[in-house]
């Protein structure tokens, strides 16, 4: 279901027509999938300077 969302992100998809085609999966578990990628993101690109 990750990778479906960031399929659907990458797309240019909006997060609201994510959470349409995937009732089980709530606002609150999308971004906190996209909070916890933006933090290893923000990690690793620290770590390499």
């Amino acid at each position: 279901m990750v990778q479906t969302l960031f399929d659907f992100l990458e797309a240019g998809e909006r997060l609201d027509d994510f959470l349409a085609d995937f009732p089980t999966v709530s606002r609150e578990q999308a971004i906190a999938v996209l909070e916890a990628a933006r933090k290893a993101l923000l990690s690793h690109a620290c770590s390499d300077r």
